[in-house]
């Protein structure tokens, strides 16, 4: 089996720069989305979590290498060589160019700007010198430039190649001698037309391709990472305005060229930019229009009245408050409101980086009746509720809670971020309270992990209100095994005929399904995950369980749709098959715990039992996977001796402190 690798990591780390990450971030999305989950991701987690098989490209951005090296030098970087050596990517920009050469030369001769030295990681078998141009200022634009390259079209074959185009440059190094080393898999993507003030050898080499043992890197002098659109041209900064000029009228040929650099690397690169899109307004309604009457009641010591206006002011988003009797249908089109320095025309006609903090939040009463096909066009509320009752109707143990209340929007942040990091709102919420979307623009997942969450996603959060009396048989940390069998059983019994549909398990909670690209090898590949928030609060536990789960959509990986089912899944059906078997499931647990036949029905659809792993945390020791504990949730291990027999001592291991890569069949720590 083999894990397809959909994660493009950006380093976070000790070194880096919150803009140039951010600049990393908005652009790689942009043009690799939704084939890749683009993520951040921090030193500790380099050194220490399982990364590289999930990993498609590792990218460096700007900042300090001196910072990369105090984090990385030894195991760190050791990882990273070893991961491109056996086939990954790595994007070093601007500093993670200086930190992907041989040896970095910076500002020689220039008191207290000068570093000097050899580098672990050592792509590009030469030195990388810098600065090319004059002017630098750490933590400053002073010393920004719209330098102009000319491209290789030779090295550079796919796509609509730029002939010269000029890029943001602040400090960046030249690569000395470079066409000297095509010997050693090294190739000049682009090199600087102007004059500098380096030594740069032979030629002006500004980007680099470097072979690296079965994998590759491309190091860059300047950040054809950075948009013109995310750079303030009312910088107090003298003739920034006409660099912004310069950049802005360079922008397609600036993408095309990165573009060409990822295909290069051998990635999914789109053809067309996706554009973020703005944040929608979000309806909330019940199965009942009286429901939903009365759940705003129980919100009213928490909102607040401003120039006639109602508000809930929360620890993480602010939100405006619309009844359907001040409210119109035709206003659903305008951009949102927004504070701070953020604009709604600006929202509304850039594509550009936002702080989504900033923007005010906007949720559409539906209290007269349920949103109608016109207001919400990606999601029939009317499909989505009779699901619900006809389902409730086949309930086995009579839970009609989940669902009840749903709040929708279009394009939102993230379902588990609304309901879990607004507490005033979440104290106040029932149980089965429900948020979903049809697409997320910030995503949450696992540790270091974001799950991919384009339009045709199931991407949904729920309230479960747990009491600590409870704890003592039915602990809270099951709910994500509970939440895992609940996807897999509605699946299967969405309709009749859908059974066999060849999904499973992944511990702790992860869902996979058997890849029909690849069924004949039995190759199994992620479709949808769970993440668990917990907060305890007044004698309970408030718990925000959050599922996304690849539906109709492709990409990253495969979908549910792709399966082959008797007749194409629907979001609105699927989500009232899931919530009404989760209402089910949790019902059973708080009245018997993780008994017998629930272990039985988790075991039925996961994918390790007996399997053979190596665990890192007991010293590299084999084992054999027996389980789950039934008290809390441990994952048991069998310890395994000589020839592989059974030594009699039972390991256990707790979720949320260890990672199971399944596909290399080894247990990890996790921080």
């Amino acid at each position: 089996m083999a894990t397809k690798r959909m994660n493009v990591l950006v380093y976070s780390g000790n070194g880096s720069t919150v803009e140039s990450i951010r600049h990393c971030l908005y652009s790689l999305r942009r043009l690799l989305s939704p084939s890749y989950a683009v993520i951040t991701v921090t030193g500790e987690a380099i050194i220490k979590e399982p990364w590289t098989p999930s990993c498609a490209l590792l990218v460096f951005p700007g900042g300090a290498d001196l910072g990369y090296c105090r984090t990385l030098n030894g195991e760190g970087n050791r990882r990273i060589r070893q991961y491109v050596e056996r086939g990954g990517l790595y994007l070093g920009l601007c500093a993670g160019g200086y930190y992907g050469s041989q040896r970095c030369e910076f500002e020689l001769g220039r008191k207290n700007m000068e570093v000097a030295g050899n580098r672990e990681l050592a792509f590009y078998p030469g030195t990388c010198r810098g600065c090319a141009f004059p002017g630098f200022v750490y933590h400053s634009e002073k010393g920004t430039k719209a330098a102009e390259v000319a491209v290789s079209k030779t090295a550079l074959t796919k796509g609509s190649i730029p002939t010269v185009f000029r890029a943001y440059y602040n400090g960046g190094g030249i690569f000395v001698d470079a066409p000297k080393y095509q010997d050693q898999g090294v190739e000049v993507l682009a090199s600087y037309t102007e004059d500098i003030c380096v030594d740069a050898g032979e030629g002006r080499a500004a980007v680099v391709y470097c072979r690296v043992g079965e994998g590759a890197a491309i190091l860059t002098s300047n950040h054809p990472e950075f948009a013109a659109v995310n750079l303030d041209k009312n910088a107090d900064i003298p003739g920034f305005d006409k660099v912004v000029d310069a950049l802005t009228e360079d922008d397609p040929q600036r993408t095309d060229f990165l573009k060409a650099c990822l295909w290069k690397l051998g990635l999914e690169v789109n053809q067309e930019q996706n554009v973020v899109p703005s944040l929608s307004r979000l309806h909330l309604s019940s199965i009942l229009p009286s429901y939903t009457s009365e759940l705003m009641a129980s919100l009213a010591d928490i909102i607040t009245t401003e120039d006639g206006k109602e508000y809930i002011q929360d620890e993480n988003d602010r939100f405006c408050i619309e009844r359907m009797s001040t409210w119109s249908f035709g206003s659903v089109a305008n951009a949102l409101p927004t504070s701070g320095s953020v604009t709604a025309e600006e929202e509304a006609d850039q594509d550009r980086i936002l702080d989504y903090s900033k923007i005010t939040k906007h949720i559409v009463i539906q209290d007269q009746q349920v949103p109608q096909s016109k207001e919400t066009p990606y999601f029939n509320h009317h499909a989505f509720f009779a699901n619900l009752e006809y389902f409730q109707s086949r309930s086995t143990e009579g839970g009609d809670a989940y669902g009840k209340h749903l709040l929708y929007g279009e394009v939102v942040t993230s379902t588990n971020t609304i309901l879990e990091k607004n507490t005033h709102l979440l104290r106040r919420l029932p149980s089965g309270f429900t948020a979903t979307a049809t697409v997320q623009v910030a995503g949450r997942g696992r540790g270091s992990n974001v799950w991919v969450s384009p339009a045709g996603s199931l991407i949904f959060s729920t309230v479960v209100r747990h009491p600590m009396s409870l704890m003592p048989h039915a602990p809270v940390v099951f709910l994500q095994y509970l939440a895992a069998m609940a996807i897999v059983e509605g699946i299967k019994d969405y309709d009749a005929g859908y059974q066999n549909v060849p999904i499973k398990l992944k511990w702790p909670n992860d869902i996979y399904a058997l890849d029909p690209a690849d069924s004949a090898s039995k190759t199994y590949v992620k479709i949808g995950g769970i993440l668990v928030n917990s907060h305890y609060s007044s004698e309970e536990y408030l718990s925000v369980i959050g599922i996304g789960l690849n539906t109709t959509n492709a990409s990253p990986t495969t979908s549910l749709n792709a399966l082959k089912p008797p007749a194409p899944f629907t979001l609105e059906k699927l989500l009232a098959r899931i919530l009404t078997s989760f209402s089910d499931l949790y019902a059973r647990f708080v009245r018997t715990g993780f008994d017998k036949d629930l272990e039985g029905l988790y075991y039925k659809h996961w994918l390790h039992m007996d399997q053979i792993v190596t665990l890192e945390t007991e010293g590299g020791a084999r084992a054999r996977i027996k389980g789950i504990t039934r008290d809390w949730g441990l994952l048991i291990a069998e310890e395994l001796g000589f020839g592989d027999r059974a030594t009699g001592r039972i390991i256990t291991l707790q979720s949320d402190s260890n990672s199971f890569d399944f596909f290399k069949g080894l247990v990890k720590r996790k921080v």
